[in-house]
């Protein structure tokens, strides 16, 4: 389990998040969601280390992330995945190595066992066909697959989605989805994904939590979000459906 609590950080004399607290569960698919600037990819960031709050805690099944010791932090680490929003793939190296990057970097395995690993992710996500290709041979949809097959391939205990479907038509949006909730429910990961998409809050959000000018207004499930009673979040519903339909 995560827990974060109180978290605060600031970016000169902007608060982007204002004592931001929550709980996220192993086998649930959890999301943060809200507009733009709202504070939740700074939020993400604090959770998994690329940026330091100003106070408050993020726990790792009880272990204090931002002050635990080299040794503490280092094996949280190694049980994180994180999908970032661009896909974030090396542009010289094969599909295969890209998903085998972590593995060379963080284990000591042996060449054969690194590389059954890897391509053990990708017939996981459905790419073992693309293994040797390039990250520019395959499609938007395939790039955010082979983000997801490195994401686990250290078999981590946290995964965090950084706006896994931007970008991406809304077919290959429900898959991409349906993809993370299998994976999440499969191999009892606690997963955090960030977005905005309307589809994704109504079909994945087993838990939602709502940013608004980076406080917490809202949280709860996909079956009780058309229920608030919080005027930020239903505008910010009904603007992601109005774009949706717009789209259809």
């Amino acid at each position: 389990m995560i827990e974060i609590k109180n978290i605060q950080k600031t970016f000169g004399d902007r608060t982007i998040l204002a004592g931001v607290s929550g709980k996220f569960k192993p086998g649930d698919t959890s999301l943060i969601i809200g507009g733009s600037g709202t504070g939740k990819s700074v939020l993400l960031k604090c959770m998994i280390g690329l940026v330091k709050p100003e106070e408050g805690q993020v726990l790792y099944d009880g272990r204090d992330f931002l002050t635990g010791d080299d040794d503490t932090q280092k094996a949280i680490r190694r049980e994180m995945g994180v999908l970032f929003q661009g896909g974030a793939l090396f542009d010289s190296k094969t599909v295969l190595e890209n998903v085998g990057f972590p593995l060379d970097m963080l284990t000591d395995l042996g060449t054969a066992e690194k590389i059954d690993r890897a391509k053990f992710c990708l017939q996981r996500v459905g790419l073992e066909a693309a293994a040797n290709r390039m990250p520019s041979e395959i499609s938007g949809g395939m790039k955010k697959r082979v983000g997801i097959a490195r994401a686990i391939v250290m078999n981590p205990k946290y995964l965090f989605c950084d706006e896994p479907n931007s970008g991406l038509d809304p077919l290959t949006s429900i898959k991409i989805d349906e993809l993370i909730r299998e994976i999440t429910d499969e191999f009892q990961i606690t997963t955090v994904v960030i977005t905005h998409d309307m589809n994704s809050m109504m079909e994945i959000g087993e838990k939602i939590m709502f940013l608004y000018q980076g406080k917490k207004l809202w949280e709860g499930s996909s079956s009780t979000i058309t229920q608030s009673n919080v005027p930020e979040l239903n505008e910010f519903i009904y603007a992601n459906k109005l774009l949706r339909d717009t789209k259809a």
